[in-house]
């Protein structure tokens, strides 16, 4: 079940697809539901008594899909990852991120009820090395290296060219 993932960095893994990066041979990635993120997303904006802004889907080599609330207080960027139902909110939109992740407004529940998970602003700081990640592949950390990525939110919102 999915949560609002906010607490201590234990338990948080690196699964196959968390990067983005993977290899024709081992065939393709999982694939987050778009459709659950856009029903959540239109539920976001009715609690923040807004409306939806822009929606971007995923294209290559991005790792995920952007879109946006828009209420009173300004404009709130929405990140969701394309191969986990992982859900960050950042300043602006951007192509890669490292650090630069806000804390989740009050309405991020409605994709926590919707079954995505809700990661923190300190959650997406964590570095990489106080996490599990065993099941990435040679390739993922040559990448990961050559782009200087040192954190989870840099390692699962990218765009590796």
């Amino acid at each position: 079940m999915s949560a609002m993932i906010d607490e201590g960095n234990s338990g948080f893994t690196l699964t196959r697809g968390s990067t983005g990066f993977f290899v024709p041979g081992d065939g393709p990635l999982p694939q987050s539901d778009l459709r659950v993120f856009r029903t959540a997303l239109y539920a976001a904006a009715r609690a923040a008594e807004g409306q939806v802004g822009e929606i971007e889907v995923q294209e290559y080599p991005r790792t995920f899909h952007t879109a946006s609330v828009i209420d009173r207080t300004g404009e709130s960027v929405i990140l969701c990852h394309a191969h986990h139902p992982w859900i960050a909110f950042a300043h602006e939109r951007r192509n890669w991120y490292a650090e630069e992740f806000l804390p989740p407004p009050l309405w991020a529940s409605t994709f926590t009820e919707a079954g995505l998970t809700v990661l923190s602003s300190e959650r997406l700081a964590t570095p990489l090395s106080a996490l599990d990640t065993s099941m990435l592949t040679k390739d993922e950390w040559r990448h990961i290296r050559t782009y200087g990525i040192t954190t989870l939110g840099g390692t699962l919102f990218n765009a590796w060219d």
